[in-house]
């Protein structure tokens, strides 16, 4: 794909602010034609650019109005015990994102849970599943500020 110029910003700004933009209203935000507009889109998807287009939902209205990080250290580093642990991670649906960090923190994991029986729940799957030296949590209070918006 070419470079990403300001038109494509300027797509990709109001798609992550609103996905269901239609095709006509989009181009005519940005200057393009409806054609125009799709054939860049189309490209921003072929390259990779545009992973997904998905439907953000209110937690606290599904019940699941408690956010909880995980922090895990480990004493295991070997390829088998990460495949494992990224596995069961990858497999429980409460945990939104687990990355693997720098520091002495070893991973760090962001889950949603409805309170603290639920995480309870989710922890004892967890430690089960995996073997882990040190499991410590914190949650949120207030969310400050929440977003799937990149900077561009």
């Amino acid at each position: 794909m070419k470079t990403i110029d300001d038109i494509d910003r300027r797509i990709l700004a109001l798609l992550q602010k609103d996905a269901s933009l239609p095709l006509d209203e989009l181009g005519s935000r940005v200057g393009l034609s409806r054609n125009a507009c799709w054939r860049r889109i189309k490209a921003l998807e072929e390259a990779g650019v545009i992973r997904a287009r998905v439907t953000l939902l209110d937690p606290a209205a599904l019940g699941l109005g408690l956010t909880v990080f995980i922090l895990v250290r480990t004493s295991r580093h070997e390829p088998d015990w990460l495949e494992k642990f990224a596995k069961a991670t990858r497999a429980m649906p409460e945990i939104l994102g687990a990355y693997r960090m720098s520091g002495e923190l070893d991973y760090l994991i962001r889950a949603r849970v409805a309170d603290v029986a639920g995480y309870d729940r989710l922890y004892r799957e967890l430690i089960r599943k995996v073997e882990m030296s040190d499991v410590s949590s914190s949650f949120v209070m207030e969310e400050i500020k929440e977003t799937t918006e990149l900077p561009l």
